[in-house]
């Protein structure tokens, strides 16, 4: 059991609590269904036992533009068959252009040192061009538009103009491999393919045209290029079918945007799985559902108002993406950045904010330790007056990542760890303005979701860790994956482990604070003499230590047992001797506990990770147990796991 913290690491003031888009809700939702919520506990057990009220009273208090029709949710008591607004309808699209005029819709840094920003006024006027040539394209209701592109300004348009058509929108980022492109978009057969002609990263200027050449001949259809540091007019003519983003513009006059409704439960995006243990999994997901979930996360549990300055660290293949781009709906102003976070240096992304006053710093755990192991200080060296929230994600952000942000970054703000993920294109668990920050717990469970920790049996346990179930329907699940049309996969991926329950694959534990922590996947937790032992653990104990850059390790079979084995990539000056494996041994003996201490230590020179950034602890167990690696192309550095192949003489 984690022991509880004394103090807080950040509290609201009464008067900021008492300000919060969370407070007001309650008090609305107390009046409105005249009722009694108290505090935030009330307000979210209501939200869970009176679903037809909490989400409607959403659509309303939050102005959805849309008819939600008589009906909020039938067949509530089925996971699989639950149906929110059945009779409602509207455009995604519309509402994210919910405003016009001068002011900032988009404010956009890339790397290479270009910026830019679009008024409301102009992020329509590139939708409408856009629209009107998607419609002389021949793009319809249900068509697929796969993208390969940078997190620029001309991504949103191009996603708001194919949703406002009811066509369903799939990204990917550029530096993506062509297999792992064609192992995502060939299974939904796009109608209409959009990729740049290069893209930016790490200082250098990398050409992507003869990788769009090949997907562009693969896919067979019409293609967009959009210019970003190459030549988009060479590339666009090689290709047959094919125009580019400026001469959509020329011959599409802007007018106003065409804005058709159609059902909440509607398709909107095709997410994929991270495709490690095999095909990328192809998850749809509803109009409805996501501008529902993201504008109650972005509102209630983030505060985010109208000219808000909202930034989230992201590629084009990440949910975050996605995520961030609905802010629109709540009249923020998105702050885009487009390649490496530490080109030329620390310091970029914290000028970024600091020029244009972000409210709001999304981001990954992974990049606030390697902040943390820079010793790179915000406090002090920049103007963060502004800054309200700082959000983390991707992976579970350790006590000593908290006690990093409140010391090294900014005090007084909410630190909010939130988990969830592309399975529901939001977050299970996330932060809360009205509520404390406890070092290494998420605040608490998303309104209207019936988050619980279960154990082997089933059972709703407290104060131990277990499998994060969601018990009852929620409006962004997904409508279901593509091409399983009997949704065996669906119910496989989710609804195997616990009858019509959902089973999001995440080893947790309830805190005294009404929090949560996150231990890692679950399907990557170790069992070494049946004692279930999450990753995370003993990650947040080694990564403290200045010599380890990152590890990663696994369960082995041995001797009719688990034992665990610790991988790790240490600075460029350090080496694994005995003595840093004896200190690696104490620090997780003492920080974690006696079963977390590894029998094995090996030093790798890298670890793999998807392109998402998330390490892959399954495909480097096969790699140790010599048994099959699907679907390398899903992996950021596949040749990483070469070195674990070699390593297994050191196992055995």
């Amino acid at each position: 059991m984690t022991l509880p913290e004394l103090d807080p690491s950040w509290s609201p003031s009464t008067d900021r609590a008492r300000n919060t888009e969370m407070n007001t809700f309650r008090e609305w939702c107390s009046h409105t269904f005249r009722t009694d919520l108290r505090d935030h506990q009330d307000l979210h057990r209501w939200s869970v036992d009176e679903p037809s009220d909490f989400w409607r009273g959403l659509w309303d208090y939050c102005g959805i533009k849309g008819a939600p029709g008589a009906r909020t949710l039938v067949d509530g008591s089925s996971m699989l068959q639950a149906r929110f607004f059945p009779d409602g309808k509207l455009s995604f699209a519309r509402n994210l252009l919910c405003r016009s005029g001068p002011e900032d819709a988009i404010v956009f840094r890339g790397e290479d040192k270009i910026a830019y920003r679009w008024s409301w006024d102009r992020l329509r006027a590139e939708v409408s061009a856009l629209q009107q040539a998607f419609i002389a394209m021949g793009i319809v209701s249900g068509d697929r538009v796969a993208a390969m592109l940078p997190n620029i300004p001309e991504t949103v348009a191009c996603m708001l103009a194919a949703s406002s058509l009811g066509a369903i929108w799939s990204s990917c980022s550029p530096d993506f491999g062509v297999e792992g492109v064609f192992d995502r978009f060939s299974q939904i057969e796009p109608k209409l393919f959009i990729a740049c002609d290069a893209y930016w990263y790490g200082g250098k200027r990398h050409d992507v045209s003869d990788k769009i050449r090949t997907l562009a001949e693969k896919f067979d259809c019409s293609s967009l290029i959009v210019p970003y540091g190459g030549d988009a007019v060479a590339l666009a003519a090689s290709l047959k079918l094919s125009t580019t983003y400026d001469q959509v513009k020329q011959v599409h006059p802007p007018r106003e945007v065409q804005f058709v409704e159609f059902p909440f439960s509607h398709p909107l995006y095709i997410m994929f799985s991270s495709g490690t243990t095999g095909a990328p999994k192809c998850i749809v997901h509803s109009a409805g559902g996501t501008l529902l979930q993201h504008v109650k996360e972005h509102r209630l549990h983030c505060d985010i108002r109208p000219g808000d300055k909202v930034f989230y660290f992201t590629t084009c293949g990440w949910m975050m993406w996605n995520w961030l781009a609905s802010a629109l709906a709540s009249g923020a102003t998105l702050c885009l950045y487009d390649g490496s976070p530490f080109a030329p240096a620390a310091e970029v992304l914290w000028e970024y904010a600091e020029e244009e006053h972000f409210t709001f710093f999304g981001t990954s755990a992974k990049y606030l330790d390697s902040l943390r192991k820079a010793q790179f200080k915000a406090e002090g060296n920049f103007d963060l007056r502004a800054l309200r929230v700082i959000a983390s994600t991707g992976s579970p952000l350790g006590r000593e990542g908290f006690n990093y942000v409140y010391h090294g970054l900014k005090r007084d703000l909410q630190l909010a760890s939130v988990s969830g993920g592309t399975d529901i294109i939001s977050c299970f668990v996330l932060g809360n303005p009205t509520l404390p920050v406890w070092r290494g717990e998420i605040q608490g469970p998303g309104l209207g979701l019936a988050v619980d920790v279960w154990n082997e049996d089933g059972s709703p346990i407290r104060g131990e860790k277990g499998e994060l179930v969601c018990t009852r329907p929620f409006p962004s699940m997904p409508i279901g994956f593509w091409n399983d049309s009997d949704q065996a996969k669906y119910r496989a991926s989710y609804f195997a482990r616990f009858e019509n329950v959902w089973c999001h694959g995440d080893f947790a534990e309830w805190t005294s604070h009404d929090g949560l922590i996150i231990h890692g996947r679950s399907d990557a937790t170790l069992n070494p003499g049946g004692v279930r032992i999450g990753t995370a653990e003993i990650y947040n104990q080694v990564e403290q230590l200045p010599e380890v850059v990152e590890a990663i390790c696994i369960g082995q079979e041995w001797d009719d047992d688990v034992r665990v084995v610790l991988f790790v990539r240490l600075d460029a000056g350090s080496e694994l001797d005995p003595a840093l494996e004896a200190k690696i041994r104490q620090r997780i003996r003492t920080g974690a506990s006696p079963r977390h201490v590894p029998a094995k230590i090996l030093q790798v020179a890298d670890i793999p990770r998807t392109r998402s950034g998330k390490i892959v602890e399954l495909a480097v167990r096969n790699a140790i147990h010599g048994l099959p690696i699907a679907n390398l192309n899903a992996l950021a550095n596949p040749g990483a796991l070469d070195e674990f192949v070699r390593l297994k003489v050191h196992l055995t």
